[in-house]
């Protein structure tokens, strides 16, 4: 009788390797549910607090969280004042200016619109860096990726059903304004921090760290408006801080690292997915069918943006 052979350990390099991707697989998911998730959060909050309120509350919290990972691993901050003034132009265009966007925009418009809106950025990202800072030069399909994902956000907003001229799509013009103004900072992040050897617990604590500074400074502005608040809205305060601009920043970077900035893109496609799942679920909001097919159209537009399907040929 014959006896299968033995079956040889793995190597403990290959164990590891498996190990460390599937952690960062993990990380990914976890990221695109949270951000996805963050469009409901952002939506509860608004039942007791302004769009300002609600970026003091996530980029504090966010910031506070992020300062115990550094303090715990002990990272050096950056000496340059140059790596400082560049992460305050990026805590303003990356961080408050998107955020107060998105918040005000939520008042007219659905969590899982928003949703949709926050997946354009990739054709945004493009736009500016070929366009704006010039650190990537287009090909005819990059070029055709963009036009197609313009092509989306119209069936998107849906055109053929009477434009709305009224809060609707001013509020959907602001969207885009801040899927823009991280289109903006990703390429002004490229062009002058990249080199920076910031590892990315520095990175995204700075970020949301100096964001957090002048919110507080505008705390007798924010302020001014008053605040209801019950256990729903605290706990989505919460978890859109310490998650969703805290330990998701940490994971999306890890991501990066591990992956490629293009590969860890495709987050993408899931925070879209999740963000309109949650909002028919849990608030009852009711979908187009132009919603999700625009989405479709828009996906296809970024992969083509990205320049993935010639590279996968």
């Amino acid at each position: 009788m014959t006896h299968p052979p033995a079956t040889r350990p793995a190597p403990a390099a290959d164990l590891a390797r498996t190990s460390s991707n599937a952690s960062i697989t993990a990380q990914f998911a976890a990221t695109g549910i949270i951000w996805g998730a963050s469009f409901l959060f952002m939506k509860v909050g608004l039942e007791g607090l302004s769009p300002a309120q609600i970026v003091w509350s996530r980029v504090v919290l966010g910031a506070l969280t992020l300062a115990v990972f550094v303090l715990v691993r002990r990272d050096a901050l950056p000496r340059s004042l140059s790596v400082w003034g560049h992460m305050t132009v990026l805590a303003v265009t990356f961080c408050i200016a998107p955020y107060l966007l998105f918040s005000w925009a939520e008042q007219h418009v659905s969590s899982g619109l928003g949703s949709i809106y926050n997946a354009t950025t990739p054709i945004m990202t493009a736009i500016m860096a070929a366009l704006v800072f010039r650190v990537e030069r287009l090909n005819r399909a990059q070029v055709a990726g963009i036009a197609l994902g313009i092509a989306g956000v119209v069936v998107v907003i849906g055109p053929w059903q009477g434009v709305d001229l009224g809060q609707s799509l001013v509020a959907q013009l602001a969207l885009l304004g801040a899927t823009a103004c991280y289109g903006f900072s990703l390429a002004y992040m490229r062009r002058f921090v990249s080199h920076t050897g910031m590892s990315a617990l520095v990175f995204s604590f700075l970020n949301i760290g100096i964001a957090a500074v002048i919110m507080l400074a505008l705390t007798p502005v924010v302020a001014a408006t008053p605040v209801r608040l019950d256990p729903w809205i605290i706990a989505s305060m919460v978890l859109l801080g310490a998650l969703g601009t805290g330990v998701a920043y940490i994971w999306n970077q890890n991501t990066v690292r591990m992956w490629g900035p293009t590969r860890a893109s495709t987050v993408t496609f899931i925070t879209p997915v999740v963000g309109v799942a949650l909002g028919v679920v849990v608030l009852g909001e009711s979908v187009s069918w132009n919603e999700p097919v625009g989405a479709l159209i828009v996906f296809l537009g970024i992969l083509l943006a990205q320049d993935r399907l010639r590279r996968r040929a």
